[in-house]
Order: C-alpha cells, then sequence, then structure tokens
C-alpha cells in the first residue's frame, strides 16, 4: 500500500528513533505495545510510520484534540516530503484532509470513536495508535477498552497506545492481561536542566472570585511573563486555564512589552491563528496557551516557561444535573510536564506563580475524566458497543455509580435507553449525530417544526463554549447571526455541519410553524427538547425556581429573565447557596409541556395532613405540580401514606395506652436480657416491622378509622409467637405478690433508658418475713425494692432483703417508730406478721 517513510529521515535528531527497531519487533511478535516517551522526544511522528510499514493497510493516529491532530499531520508531512491528505492525512470535527490513499491519518479520539460504533470492525485499518493515553480523556478510556476487545477479533489489528508519563504499566495490563501484559517500549528524552522559581501573587491579590480567574491575578501573570522575557533568553510559553484568561492575558503582556509578538493558543481558535503559534519564528515572542500544549503539540524555540498554577477540569454534580469546567489548581504532574517545555533547546527556566510551600499541597495527578465529568455521551456509546454501562469492558476505571445513574435516567428520558439499559433504535440515531445526546436530541426532533437551518444554528450555539452574556440565549443567537459575537465563524462552520446530519426526509423543509415561532420561542423550543428535566417554573422569591428535574435554582441578581412564569434552562452552575441559572429563556407552559411530554404525568396520592387522610389528582411535569383536584383516598394508598407519616413524624403519632407502654417496657427488658425470640421495641425497629405489628390498625385508619382509637396494647402483642405470648406473664409479670397479699405492680425502666431495674414500690410494714429477694425473668433479674413509708415516703431502696433486715432496718426503725407510732416497729422483722394498716388494723 502507497510509499514507504524514510524513517531515518523522519526521525533525525528524535530521540525516540532509538527505540523504533524495539518497537517493531515486539508488535510484530504481540500485535500489541505501549509506549512511553516524555513529550518531544518524536512518539507522535516516528511510531505511524514504523507501523506503516508492518501492515498493508491504513495506520489511524488519535489526538484528545483537534488541534494536536491538524499539528501532527502537518508535521509528518512535512518531515516525509509529502503534500497533506495524501500519504499522510487527518480528520477532526468540521474539517478532513485525507484521501483513500493516505496511508497514515490523524484524528481526535471522538471521530474514531464514532466511526468504531458505526463499523466495530473498523475495515481498512491495520493499525490503532492511541496517542496521549495518560491524560485520561474519557473518550480516549473508552476507545482503550473497545479496542482491546476488537482486537480479539481480528488477528491483523496493531494496537499501540502511547503515554508522557512513566505510569505505563497500568495500559499494559489493559493491552495484555496481569499474567502476560503488552510489552512496554520506552525512551528517554534529552532534556537540559530547567531552573524553578516562584512567583505568587502579592498579598491580598485574590485569584479566584465566583466568575472564575480574577483579572487581578491575570494582571500579576502578565507582569512575571515580562519580567521573564527581559531577564532571560528565548521564546515565553505562559500557561493559563481558559480561553478568556489567554484573552487578558495576552493584552497585559502587550501592554507591558509593545512591539513584542503575543501569541494565543487555544482550541477556539481558527486552524491559521493555531498554526502561527505553532510554528518557528525568526524573533522572540510569547506565547499564551490553555492545556493544549502540556504534553500533545510541540511549541518551538521555548526556553521560558511561566505557569499560572491553574487548571481547568471538568465536574459534574449528578444530584442536580449540574456540569462545566472549574478552574483549580494544577496538580504537580501537569505542572512538570508543563516546566519540561523549558528544556528541551538547552537550560531553560520555569516561573511559577504560586509560593513554594503551596507544592506539596498539590495533587500528585488529574483525575481521570470518567470520574468527575457528566456520563451522558459515554453511557450511550457504551450502551451502543453493547456493553451497557462498562460491565465487562476493560475499562481503566469503572464509571461512578452516581454519574452513571443519573446518565441513564436522562438517556431513558430521551427514549434512548431501554429501562434496562440497552440502546434503542433512537438511541442509535442520537448516537450517530456528533454531539452530546441531549443536542442531538434537540437538532433531530427540533428540525420539524423550526427547519434544518434554525435549528442547527440554535444546536451549535448551545454546543459552543461561548457563554451568553447575562445568560441571554435570545440577544445571543442574533448576536451570532450578524457575526458580532466571539466565535461567529466557527459557529457558521458548525451550523453547516449540524444542518448537513440532519435527514431532509423526515420533515418538510420550510419550517412554516417555525418561522412563524418568535426568536425566545425557537431557542426555548430546542432548549427544552435538549434538557426537558431543566425546565424551571418560577417558585416563592422572584428569582427561584423549581426544575422538572427535581431542585431548585436561582437566576442571579439583575436578571433580564426575572419575572418569567417558566424558563428553558440551558446552563446550571454551581454557588454557594445551590444551583445559579448561567443561561436560559422564557418558555411558555404549553410548548414546555410538548417539549418534555415524557415527564407529563397524572398521579392519585393519599397525604396524611392534620391527623387525618387526604386525596387528590396531581398533574405534574417532572418534580413540578401543574394542576390538583381532590378525591377520596384510596384505601391501599392511604394505608401506605399512614405508614409514611409514622415513619416520618415517629411513634408518638399513635396512642400509646399505659398498658400498651407497659407492654414495650416489659418486652424492652426481656430482649435486653434474654435476647431472641423476645422482640427488639426501640423505634427503629418498631418502625421497620410496622406491616408487621400494625397491619390491622393501618388498614383500618385508612378505611377512615381514627387513628387515635388504635389499640397499640393488642398491635404490640402480634410481635410474639404462640410460646412467647404464654410465657410473658410467668417471665415479666405486671404484679409481685408481697407477704402482705397485696399485688404490688412493677415498674419496668422505659424502653429507651434499659440501664434501669424493675422496681417495687411497697410499705415496709407489707413485707416482714419476706427473706429472700424476689427474682423475675427466670430466676435471671432481681427486684429492687423501694420501701416506703406508711406515708409512701422511700426509707430504703434495696435488691438485697436479708442483708437489709440484718444490717439496715434496726437504723430505720429507731428512726421512725416515733413518728409513726401507730404502725408496727418490732425488734424481730422476721418473725413479726405483715401487716398493710396500722397496729389496730385486722389488715
Amino acid at each position: 500500500m502507497g510509499r514507504d517513510f524514510d524513517l531515518a529521515r523522519i526521525g533525525r535528531g528524535l530521540p525516540f528513533s532509538a527505540a523504533i527497531p524495539e518497537l517493531r519487533r515486539q508488535v510484530a511478535e504481540r500485535r500489541v505495545a505501549v509506549v512511553q516517551a516524555p513529550p518531544g522526544t518524536g512518539k507522535t511522528t516516528l511510531v505511524p510510520p514504523a507501523l506503516s510499514g508492518l501492515t498493508g493497510e491504513r495506520v489511524v493516529v488519535t489526538q484528545p484534540r483537534r488541534m494536536a491532530a491538524r499539528a501532527a499531520a502537518r508535521r509528518l508531512a512535512s518531515l516525509s516530503g509529502v503534500r497533506l491528505g495524501e500519504a499522510v492525512g487527518f480528520t477532526v470535527r468540521g474539517e478532513r484532509r485525507a484521501s483513500p490513499a493516505t496511508q497514515i491519518e490523524f484524528c481526535t479520539t471522538g471521530v474514531l470513536l464514532r466511526r468504531l460504533l458505526a463499523d466495530p470492525a473498523l475495515p481498512g485499518v491495520g493499525a490503532v495508535v492511541l496517542d496521549e493515553v495518560h491524560e485520561r480523556q474519557l473518550d480516549s478510556d473508552l476507545l482503550l477498552g473497545m479496542l482491546r476487545e476488537l482486537i480479539e477479533l481480528r488477528e491483523d489489528l496493531t494496537l499501540v497506545a502511547m503515554s508522557a508519563t512513566v505510569a505505563a504499566d497500568r495500559f499494559a495490563g489493559i493491552l495484555g492481561t496481569a499474567e502476560n501484559p503488552a510489552p512496554v517500549v520506552s525512551a528517554g528524552e534529552v532534556l537540559h536542566p530547567v531552573a524553578v522559581h516562584w512567583r505568587p501573587a502579592p498579598s491580598g491579590t485574590r485569584i479566584l472570585d465566583d466568575r472564575g480567574v480574577t483579572r487581578e491575578f491575570c494582571g500579576h501573570v502578565a507582569g512575571v511573563i515580562a519580567e521573564a522575557y527581559a531577564r532571560h533568553e528565548g521564546d515565553v510559553l505562559a500557561f493559563v486555564p481558559g480561553v478568556w484568561e489567554v484573552q487578558q492575558v495576552c493584552a497585559g503582556v502587550a501592554d507591558r512589552l509593545p512591539g513584542v509578538p503575543v501569541l494565543p493558543l487555544h482550541g477556539r481558535l481558527d486552524a491559521r491563528s493555531q498554526d502561527a503559534a505553532l510554528a518557528r519564528a525568526d524573533a522572540r515572542r510569547v506565547v499564551v496557551a490553555t492545556a493544549v500544549a502540556e504534553s500533545s503539540l510541540t511549541v518551538p524555540g521555548v526556553r521560558i516557561v511561566v505557569d499560572s498554577g491553574l487548571a481547568r477540569r471538568p465536574r459534574y454534580d449528578s444530584t442536580r444535573d449540574v456540569s462545566g469546567l472549574v478552574t483549580t489548581s494544577a496538580s504537580r504532574a501537569a505542572a512538570i510536564q508543563r516546566a519540561g517545555r523549558a528544556g528541551r533547546l538547552g537550560p531553560g527556566v520555569v516561573l511559577r506563580c504560586l509560593a513554594e510551600d503551596g507544592w506539596a499541597r498539590l495533587d500528585d495527578a488529574d483525575p481521570p475524566e470518567i470520574a468527575t465529568a457528566d456520563l451522558t455521551s459515554a453511557t450511550l456509546d457504551l450502551a451502543c458497543w453493547g456493553t451497557p454501562g462498562g460491565a465487562g469492558l476493560a475499562l481503566l476505571d469503572p464509571p461512578p455509580a452516581a454519574a452513571l445513574a443519573r446518565a441513564q435516567e436522562i438517556l431513558r428520558g430521551l427514549g434512548a435507553l431501554t429501562a434496562e439499559g440497552a440502546v434503542t433504535a433512537a438511541g442509535r440515531r442520537l448516537a450517530r449525530i456528533p454531539t452530546d445526546p441531549r443536542l442531538a436530541r434537540a437538532l433531530h426532533e427540533g428540525a420539524p417544526t423550526l427547519g434544518a437551518r434554525r435549528s442547527a444554528e440554535v444546536v451549535a450555539m448551545l454546543a459552543a463554549d461561548e457563554r451568553a452574556v447575562g445568560g441571554d440565549l435570545t440577544a445571543q443567537w442574533r448576536a451570532l447571526r450578524r457575526g458580532e459575537a466571539p466565535g461567529a465563524r466557527s459557529w457558521r462552520t458548525e451550523t453547516d455541519r449540524l444542518a448537513s446530519l440532519i435527514d431532509p426526509t423526515n420533515f418538510h423543509q420550510g419550517g412554516d410553524s417555525g418561522q412563524q415561532m418568535s426568536d425566545d420561542e425557537s431557542v426555548g423550543w430546542v432548549v427544552a427538547l435538549a434538557h426537558p428535566g431543566r425546565l424551571a417554573r418560577a417558585r416563592g422569591g422572584e428569582r427561584a425556581y423549581l426544575m422538572a428535574g427535581g431542585g431548585g435554582a436561582e437566576l442571579p441578581p439583575g436578571s433580564r429573565l426575572v419575572g418569567q412564569p417558566w424558563l428553558a434552562v440551558a446552563e446550571l452552575g454551581r454557588s454557594e447557596t445551590g444551583a445559579v441559572i448561567r443561561s436560559a429563556v422564557p418558555i411558555g407552559e404549553e410548548q414546555a409541556l410538548a417539549a418534555a411530554a415524557g415527564l407529563d404525568r397524572t398521579d392519585e396520592e393519599v397525604l396524611w395532613h392534620g391527623g387525618r387522610l387526604t386525596g387528590r389528582r396531581v398533574r405534574r411535569l417532572g418534580a413540578i405540580e401543574l394542576s390538583s383536584t381532590p378525591i377520596p383516598p384510596d384505601p391501599g394508598l392511604g394505608a401506605a401514606a399512614v405508614t409514611e407519616a409514622i415513619r416520618r413524624q415517629g411513634l408518638e403519632l399513635l396512642p400509646w395506652q399505659e398498658s400498651a407502654r407497659s407492654l414495650r417496657n416489659r418486652l424492652a427488658v426481656l430482649h435486653h436480657i434474654l435476647g431472641e425470640p423476645w422482640p427488639a421495641v426501640d423505634d427503629a425497629s418498631l418502625l421497620a416491622r410496622l406491616d408487621e405489628w400494625l397491619a390491622p390498625e393501618l388498614t383500618a385508619v385508612a378505611a377512615g378509622g381514627r387513628i387515635g382509637e388504635v389499640d397499640t396494647t393488642t398491635a404490640l402483642r402480634r410481635l410474639l409467637d404462640w410460646e412467647s405470648a404464654a410465657q410473658l406473664d410467668e417471665l415479666a409479670p405486671t404484679t409481685l405478690r408481697v407477704p402482705s397479699g397485696s399485688a404490688v405492680p412493677l415498674r419496668y425502666p422505659d424502653h429507651a433508658q434499659l440501664d434501669g431495674s424493675v422496681v417495687a414500690a411497697v410499705k415496709l410494714q407489707e413485707c416482714f418475713g419476706l427473706a429472700e429477694t424476689p427474682r423475675i425473668l427466670g430466676g435471671r433479674l432481681p427486684v429492687l425494692f423501694h420501701l416506703l413509708s406508711p406515708a409512701r415516703r422511700p426509707l430504703a431502696i434495696t435488691a438485697d432483703l436479708a442483708n437489709f433486715w440484718n444490717e439496715v432496718y434496726p437504723q430505720v426503725r429507731a428512726e421512725n417508730r416515733g413518728r409513726y407510732s401507730k404502725h408496727p416497729w418490732p425488734e424481730d422483722p422476721w418473725t413479726a406478721p405483715p401487716r398493710r394498716g396500722t397496729n389496730r388494723s385486722t389488715r
């Protein structure tokens, strides 16, 4: 197939060229390998043509970013002496420079993932190289697992994973087995020493606020760049977290260094601007970049690195369906890679915009994207592959359970997954559109109403990273159409691409009803189709809204949307108090109900309120209550409602007669001392077994009975089997017969305070002759006697009557015989007859 690549010419001066023979030997034997080599050693340039000589089919090389794929293809084509798009080409979203003759094709991970799902056999491909796998991009992790399965079925397919870090063993285990991992081919880099300087922001400078990085800190970074440019030799490469920061810092550097070329480098730039930053230059310059330049791109001429110390990472809150990029401190691994850019050509210098003592507090490495990102697209891809939730797939890390469950819920709401998690025909249709499934659904279902172009325009706007000024999506759409908003050119390109993906046979092209919609209605319709769970209705407070998906959100102060009864919310953010609406558009209730028909339901429910059951028929859009009509309570639902009320409000909602409290306390002592089969009767245990012991009473209340009439004594006895019920009064009696003939009540400790004793409170004179302390619970527990005066005041407390009569009684007799002279106080209590009354009494 095609030409042979001159590896000697291509690899001249590249450290990885020495490792090529070993790589080719290992791949010929095993078909799999892991390449570990630092950035700048030439692995991206050399490995693809080295593999091309071993296979008669195309070599596909993935890159995590479009810019990196274009740059790598251009570099290899240049070194090979071929025209870009012929033997060497690339394919990225919205741009393709390849032909049937292309032997080596660079593409993004997303492009290859779509191809793999469309045709899992990957016909015409002889080798796949997954570059920069150490970045742990979500698509890259999925591809690694899917391709690992594919090489088991295709014996002619070669798979190589390339990493810039030393953590190659995990990838080797995935490509091979734990017992027989894939071979690792390594190469070192020629890295000159890099001096480290610390340049923290002045005391009092805020680095971050509610909106992200502050202008103050951007000014500090610009000042450090100007200092570095003046004091050191070579070009400057500065790292900041995002596009806005790139713009701010570039402007600050231009003010401080007039006449010095200051070039931005980030993914939203057009190809010409990106190429300008990546090309060699005759004069010194400053390049201000996002993380794209950390490992997957080579910026020539750099001897100075300025590191802001910040990074932007995806974060997803599955409970509130809030996702986005958040600015955090960069990890030590990222900072080390950034610094390494300064040592490629000779001794270099890195200036880090943080304090030296903060270095130890940085994370060791960035978390994998699968652990922090919105998993909706990935979950659909896994279902299309036939491994719902990633079950059985060789993934480096499993998807978090909460984020996976939320993604599956969203996809079921879109009709893309079955209840069991399998992909539907609608889901496969959405997966073929290379954008978020929610936006794919909006594009597909919005076009019949709005027309292909109008629908694609709104979806392209929602897919862009540009945030609408003031959160006003309609104003943003109008500005894009006029070409006045940032990113208008790329928006038009994306609109063309999305419009071309819509099947025109599914709807009329005229879009008459769409033309009759206002701009607000058109945007609202698309947003609602994409995010039905984010339809929001105003509730208490002029800025507060309840969302159909559950949970609340607030508009920021001063929003033009304040007071709108319904909103279609496109973007949510976080605040200290909860979710904040970043961008939205007004929508009518009728339109909201049409867009979110799958969330529209009517239920009958029974509630316990004010001591009685009430029934109602409720129509809801998700969590939003639309209407309510009173109806007679359904008995079946009523029992569940009473049960829920008791579980929520506690057992004190029931009437506890004295006999019921006594029985509960007796059972608690039996369970505490004897254990099973005597039941636990603490609150938690009784609530857990409500259906066992209280079912008839719950049914009676549900049928119209009063909860105050519930007989809890009878209900509690249902917890006892026949044998236990027969033994209850024998083991835990309610009274104790004393020598006077009186049946003295036994007072058991409260069920919640089982450290107490069972007490018999009785007049001392009634116990004459009682030498041995009575015991209950089959002799396991002595009764504690509270011996009382004739006036029923306590005289003594004892659980040892014999000791009391011998040792304590004489003193008690001496102190009380004069006070209670009409009552017997014999010298010998052992032989004196017990009495209930006075000396003259016959009792």
